[in-house]
């Protein structure tokens, strides 16, 4: 099973800039690509200073969505919005002003990742950090999701000195141009112990979530004064969960069964390196796009034509939650209450296989026991509606999925949830996606009266959303 590797560099352009992020791309594009992925054949996506959150977004979706081992290259900088307090890698636009609008969620990062499994997934960072952001990252740390394998460090931001070097991974891509990449946990170890006095005091992060080795993934997350140095009194990192058979994954470990833990995949030509290059990229969303077409869903259209799935991607909107938050049992293959797999590999299994309805029936049955234990309105019994939303998707059923997601979107503002919250808003995105996919216009008519009324309250990222329902809701009420 070929993996998949995304190189992705990106920092602002001007004074704004902490690293230069995009230099450390020609050292990693001299390192084969079964070697950056660990496995015998690899894909490999660039991107070079993307300037579009969207048209990132498209390609991270693509590449979480591909079989196999997955390996994501990061290297940029993190700032704070400050009006909802949240971590953005900043873009070739961002700006203080603007993190909100041109930056991409650090939140997204994490979404995408979080149907996947931490024994064929691997982030390695490199990251610097603005004052706000470093502030942020030291109480609460820099959350990449519970199945993710994360190394790397994260930076203070240099100040005046000018743009900072990516020293961390330029040691990891010169170490693996030796052609051989050990366990990620080595390489690790391998490069902090070439550059010792320029990872002093950072962020060192050496485990599944994207936490500091020795730290509770619940509270503190502070420097580490010497890199991979043993914090006493704290509990040890969870290990990752390695595979019994297969080529080398992400983890180092062997890799895993392309089901395990993925929705159905891209299918991509093995050992190619595709370069997506420094511009917006094609088909990225612009001023002028149609706010329906914006929302994240699934789609391939944003794709480069290096970069263009033979069929239509699968890409989920709700992810797997951290285990302690999956009610009751989390195995599936029988009811509630019994011990097995992971309900998710079931479910992602039976997507894969066509067997939309048994996918449906898993999740609704994990539903109505998260409801019975914990309520309607908790992030439980949501997540697992969200994954029924989602299994609609896949089965083709817009209207299914669309009349999902409203459910979700009022069930989150009935709690209490702030209109501009992520949850609130990728709901209300995701419904609006899937109604501008019904063909049946009476369904399309039923439901638009709803998503504008939604819209009116949550009007999310993309100018225009409001308008755009209204218009649409008006040429079906005309065509009546």
């Amino acid at each position: 099973m070929p993996g998949t590797v995304l190189l992705l560099a990106a920092s602002p352009l001007g004074r704004g800039r902490l690293v230069d992020a995009a230099g450390v791309l020609p050292v990693l594009a001299a390192v084969a690509p079964a070697v950056l992925s660990g496995t015998d054949t690899a894909n490999v996506v660039e991107l070079a200073d993307p300037l579009e959150p969207q048209a990132v977004l498209t390609r991270l979706r693509a590449a979480a969505a591909a079989p196999g081992p997955l390996t994501l290259y990061l290297t940029g900088q993190l700032h704070l919005d400050r009006r909802q307090h949240r971590l953005h890698l900043g873009l070739a636009r961002t700006t203080p002003a603007t993190v909100r609008y041109t930056a991409l969620p650090w939140q997204w990062i994490r979404e995408e990742l979080r149907l996947r499994s931490a024994a064929d997934t691997a982030l390695v960072l490199d990251l610097h950090a603005d004052p706000e952001a470093w502030r942020h990252l030291t109480a609460r740390g820099l959350d990449c999701g519970p199945r993710t394998a994360v190394y790397g460090r994260v930076a203070p931001g240099a100040g005046r000195r000018g743009p900072a070097e990516p020293v961390y991974m330029k040691t990891v891509a010169t170490l693996l141009r030796s052609g051989h990449r050990p366990a990620l946990d080595v390489l690790h170890q391998q490069a902090l112990s070439r550059v010792p006095e320029e990872t002093r005091g950072n962020l060192l992060l050496a485990h599944a979530g994207g936490y500091a080795p020795g730290f509770s993934t619940a509270g503190g997350f502070v420097p580490v004064p010497v890199p991979g140095g043993p914090v006493e009194g704290l509990p040890p990192a969870p290990p990752v969960r390695p595979s019994s058979s297969g080529a080398g994954g992400p983890s180092g470990a062997p890799s895993p069964s392309a089901a395990a833990g993925t929705a159905a995949g891209t299918a991509m030509a093995a050992g190619t390196a595709m370069g997506v290059g420094t511009a917006a990229g094609a088909g990225a969303p612009g001023v002028g796009s149609s706010p329906a077409e914006s929302v994240p869903g699934p789609r391939t259209e944003g794709l480069t034509r290096e970069f263009r799935p033979a069929s239509a991607p699968v890409e989920p909107a709700s992810r797997v939650r951290p285990a302690e938050s999956v009610p009751g049992p989390r195995f599936a293959g029988a009811a509630p209450g019994s011990r097995g797999a992971d309900p998710h590999v079931a479910i992602s299994d039976a997507v894969q296989g066509g067997r939309h309805g048994e996918a449906d029936s898993v999740a609704a049955r994990y539903e109505q026991e998260a409801v019975r234990a914990y309520g309607a309105g908790s992030e439980q019994a949501l997540h697992w509606s969200e994954v029924r939303a989602d299994l609609a998707m896949f089965a083709g059923d817009p209207v299914r999925s669309c009349r999902a997601w409203l459910a979700v979107a009022e069930t989150r503002l009935g709690a209490g949830q702030a209109v501009d919250a992520p949850a609130v808003e990728a709901a209300v995105d995701r419904a609006h996606h899937q109604w501008a996919r019904i063909k049946d216009t009476a369904r399309a008519r039923e439901l638009g009266p709803a998503l504008a009324r939604l819209r009116l309250r949550v009007p999310g990222r993309r100018s225009g959303a409001l308008e755009n329902v209204q218009r649409q809701l008006g040429r079906l009420q005309a065509a009546q």
